[in-house]
């Protein structure tokens, strides 16, 4: 086992994903905390208790496991488990952030309590766990930090909320990788495509159908929507991540699904004009005359349509 009576603690680890990772985490002999309030993919409260079975399942495996059912947007109650993470195991080795909702609207149809209910799940959870969690780690010279961030971040449409908060936890990602590095602490992210209950519901399946009827997508990429692979593909990496194996391996993105692992590159300037002579202030003559330099291949992704 590679990570023998090693302490995790996975957030949002109830379902989908979270699960996924706790169980992966499980069988390689991590003790394990679960955080996880259930409710649904919209964010609100039921009484399914997650947490709980999936820790069930987790000491079904042969380890420790127990279970919190805490918002993972409280910062105080993020900091008492912590605190009794360590206090009834000595420890905390692992932190994987799982906590999702999705509130998808339109920016026009947004409202203020979709963005900031996302944002905090998202976002303020990863400050929330990795605030409390990075003391402990720095104290004792090593730990692993895994967070969720999504290809959304990249561009897409009615989802600005979430796109906004995941982008923000790719930056996190590095800046947190650059303070804790020296420590002997990682933190990495990882950009995962599986059909969970939060990306393959009805909604979803019928917005797919109309992107094939309306010609914005083929067949072929319609029916690999449909049958993409589950959470199950996910943990595994995870918990790599969380090895020995991958001690230097900091900072990173890592996009993951069914049969395909990849890496995000660096970001990086592509290409720059430059003034050298005078006051060098780029005057609005001299940006007409040298822009298409610098835009040269970039297009319009959302030209306007004379339609709407």
């Amino acid at each position: 086992m590679r990570l023998k009576d090693k302490v995790a603690l996975v957030i949002g680890g109830g379902q989908g994903i979270g699960r996924s990772s706790a169980l992966e985490l499980a069988r390689e002999g991590a003790r394990l905390v679960i955080v996880d309030p259930g409710g649904s993919r919209d964010g609100h409260p039921d009484q399914t208790h997650p947490a709980e079975a999936a820790a069930a399942e987790c000491r079904a495996l042969g380890v420790t496991a127990v279970a919190h059912d805490s918002d993972a947007t409280d910062f105080a109650a993020a900091g008492r488990i912590v605190e009794q993470t360590v206090r009834d195991h000595g420890r905390l080795d692992i932190l994987v952030n799982c906590a999702g909702i999705l509130r998808e609207r339109m920016i026009w149809n947004m409202s203020e309590q979709d963005w900031d209910s996302v944002i905090a799940v998202h976002l303020k959870s990863c400050f929330n766990y990795v605030h409390h969690a990075s003391a402990v780690m720095r104290e004792q010279l090593g730990g692993r930090i895994v967070l969720m961030t999504s290809a959304a971040w990249l561009a897409t449409v009615g989802q600005s909320n979430y796109a906004a908060a995941k982008g923000a936890i790719w930056s996190f990602t590095r800046a947190i990788a650059r303070e804790l590095g020296r420590y002997g602490v990682t933190c990495n992210a990882v950009c995962p495509t599986a059909a969970t209950r939060m990306t393959m519901d009805a909604k979803v399946k019928e917005g797919f159908r109309k992107r094939l009827e309306k010609g914005l997508i083929t067949q072929a990429r319609y029916d690999a929507l449909l049958n993409m692979g589950g959470p199950e593909f996910i943990g595994p990496l995870v918990a790599w991540l969380c090895t020995d194996a991958a001690a230097d391996v900091n900072g990173q993105t890592l996009r993951i699904m069914q049969g395909r692992v990849a890496i995000f590159q660096e970001p990086f300037e592509k290409i720059s004009i430059i003034k050298e002579e005078g006051d060098q202030l780029f005057t609005l003559d001299d940006l007409d005359r040298q822009m298409s330099v610098l835009l040269a291949g970039v297009s319009n992704p959302a030209p306007a349509s004379p339609t709407e």
